[in-house]
């Protein structure tokens, strides 16, 4: 990963997951499946698919093409083809391995099994379980002697049989396979929690398996002050990295839950100081940090920040506006008094290098920046973001920007002027000459938080901030459209959203209006957070956990049925534990834990969940220490809670100067990703 520096900026949003790892509905291009507003005529396959109609009649003449003069025999590879939608000339080219799958089944890219590289016919199943098909067999015995054109069982492409024609055109399964066990043993397999086999029909999941919502939630604080981001230390440890607006990252160590001990962390001594680069305002500061996957042996973690050209000679970049886009930024007007592309949007990179005999073990690091990854002039101060987080398998570094540093997808198409990156080929608009190449997904507006499924990477989902309306989550594929500007969620934002032009959308998972959660004040304002993959709240465990800015709600989203793609949200009631290492606040005459504004959810290595508010540092802990009643919970602990405290001895914090901080820190919208 020290290699050449390749940079991925992208229009809204991310970057390609290689190998999805569970049944989330995606094609074998990693694209979502969608509905086609023409129904497909040969294969049998209704609402989303991966195919369109004109795949599905190219599917139609392959077929024919084969000449597959057994009736029984036909009926079985027509219904492979149908999850095999492919190209005639992948066809042909079949036994040198140039293939580009699509598929009309929704759950292409689990049945085909991609993470283990191309296929060109789906998983069959051939499982001893009662409840499974075994659809291998059947393929075998009514295909053995049954001569099919350019079949798609030729055994060059999935290993070969000794003795056997590597490059038949024309064949009987028994010319190329030496029996049933061999054949079925490269075709076949079983399906198990994180994988599905094809068994001639279309994949039906069952309700099996779908989490029982949780009754409360209990936390501990840990900490008092104010962070926006938390990393896990990339050594394993139990030590997490906390930062600030203002740019300064702390070093901390996480106790023992149950142990009556706060955060090990020194205030006073940082772990690194960035202030005097950042520029700090109610919109601007240090929004991101990452540290490389292998910090541990190589020193290396990055910083996302804004600086200000009128004050520091080092801020110099790009502006987004540029002649480039037909954008002359003498012609915008100033925006809260600065001049357009006053302030920029910076990634650089620094090192513990040289602090420590082991950069893992580095309790402070040089504030001397290495090197500019990136640097664009901002035309407005406000929508711009900064989150940027590594990905669990993909090895490059997302970055979240605002709307306020790019006017439109048209805007992206010189961006080597701006860091240093190439463009991916497999990127899904590289060869559309009507798009942009860098583009990876469209339509969020404001993303505030994305995370990945630690346990199932291909499941990355984001919080989209709304306009006036509608909060939402997306789960984000490759090539996706989540609908901004014409959709607010689902609802209708401007007159040309239309049925018509919804069909190639994608559309939240989860959502919420703001009078769902903010009746007085008619808005809100969403934090993504992450699946709860701890052991310490069992009753928690496989939950999407996110929250709103007012901490008036905190959801607990289960996927119904698992590995569906589908959720159903509960909001849960939240309180800290009597026990707790500091003491909490509560709203006044509830449990209810008065958290303030919540800036950020975070994850430590032990997968506990962490709330960033403005009140302090929360860690989600056992619910039995709150009195929440959890039947999986095994070593529970009873507490003694006291009386609800009257209004008048509730210590109320005021909040109200944090609002328009936290509202700015919630506005993003871009990602793109290097690899580093």
């Amino acid at each position: 990963m020290d290699g050449v520096l390749s940079f991925l900026f992208l229009f809204c949003h991310l970057l390609l997951l290689p190998f999805p790892a569970s049944s989330l509905p995606m094609c074998t291009d990693l694209r979502a499946p969608a509905i086609q507003k023409t129904p497909l005529a040969f294969c049998p396959y209704n609402g989303k698919v991966c195919c369109d109609s004109a795949k599905d009649l190219e599917l139609r003449k392959n077929f024919l093409a084969m000449n597959i003069s057994d009736s029984g025999c036909a009926s079985l590879v027509k219904s492979i083809l149908c999850a095999v939608s492919s190209c005639l000339p992948c066809f042909v080219q079949w036994a040198s391995l140039v293939i580009l799958l699509f598929t009309c089944d929704q759950y292409a890219a689990d049945l085909f099994g991609i993470e283990s590289g191309p296929r060109p016919v789906p998983i069959l199943c051939n499982s001893s379980l009662p409840t499974t098909t075994n659809f291998c067999p059947t393929v075998w015995t009514a295909c053995q002697n049954t001569s099919i054109l350019n079949s798609p069982f030729a055994p060059s492409l999935q290993g070969s049989a000794g003795g056997v024609p590597q490059n038949s055109t024309s064949a009987k399964l028994t010319d190329l396979w030496q029996s049933q066990t061999d054949f079925c043993q490269v075709f076949g397999g079983a399906p198990d929690n994180n994988s599905l086999c094809f068994n001639g029909q279309p994949v039906f999941l069952n309700d099996t398996g779908t989490l029982v919502p949780p009754h409360g939630m209990c936390l501990e604080k840990l900490d008092g002050g104010q962070y926006i981001n938390l990393a896990p230390h990339p050594d394993g440890s139990q030590r997490i990295f906390l930062s600030s607006q203002a740019g300064k990252i702390w070093l901390a160590t996480v106790p023992e839950q149950g142990s009556g001990e706060s955060l090990g962390l020194d205030e006073s001594n940082p772990f690194v100081d960035l202030s005097d680069q950042v520029h700090l305002d109610t919109s601007f500061g240090m929004m991101g940090m990452a540290f490389h996957p292998d910090f541990g042996s190589n020193g290396r973690f990055f910083a996302s920040f804004n600086c200000d050209k009128v004050t520091s000679p080092a801020c110099s970049g790009r502006c987004s506006c540029n002649s480039d886009v037909n954008c002359d930024p003498a012609k915008l007007s100033t925006s809260n008094g600065a001049q357009p592309c006053q302030y920029q949007s910076v990634i650089g990179e620094f090192s513990a290098n040289g602090t420590a005999s082991d950069p893992s073990m580095a309790k402070n690091a040089k504030p001397l920046e290495v090197r500019r990854i990136f640097t664009m002039g901002l035309p407005s101060t406000a929508d711009h973001g900064g989150q940027i987080l590594f990905g669990p398998e993909d090895g490059y570094l997302y970055l979240m920007m605002g709307e306020g540093g790019i006017k439109g997808p048209e805007e992206i198409s010189d961006l080597g002027l701006w860091g240093n990156y190439s463009i991916p080929a497999d990127n899904p608009y590289a060869k559309d000459n009507d798009s942009e190449p860098e583009i990876w997904a469209l339509g969020l507006r404001n993303p505030w938080r994305c995370s990945f499924d630690l346990e199932r990477p291909s499941y990355f989902l984001c919080a989209d901030v709304g306009q006036d309306r509608y909060e939402e989550v997306d789960l984000i594929t490759k090539g996706g459209n989540y609908g901004w500007s014409l959709y607010e969620g689902p609802l209708p934002f401007n007159a040309n959203a239309s049925a018509a032009n919804a069909t190639d959308l994608i559309f939240p998972v989860l959502g919420y209006t703001h009078s769902d959660v903010n009746k007085n004040l008619g808005s809100a304002a969403i934090s993504g957070g992450y699946f709860y993959r701890s052991a310490t709240d069992p009753c928690l465990y496989g939950s999407y956990l996110y929250g709103d800015l007012y901490s008036s709600a905190i959801w607990a989203a289960a996927e119904t049925p698992i590995t569906s793609g589908n959720f159903t949200t509960t909001s849960i009631p939240f309180s800290c534990a009597t026990d707790s290492p500091m003491a909490c606040n509560s709203v006044p005459n509830s449990r209810l834990a008065a958290l303030e504004y919540i800036f950020s959810f975070g994850e430590d290595n032990r997968k506990d969940v962490f709330i960033l508010a403005s009140s302090g540092v929360y860690r989600v802990v056992s619910p039995s220490r709150c009195n929440f009643t959890c039947a999986k919970e095994t070593n529970v602990t009873t507490v003694s809670r006291p009386p609800v405290p009257s209004p008048t001895s509730q210590s109320k914090k005021s909040i109200e100067p944090h609002k328009e901080l936290v509202l700015f820190l919630l506005s993003l919208l871009l990602l793109g990703g290097a690899m580093l």
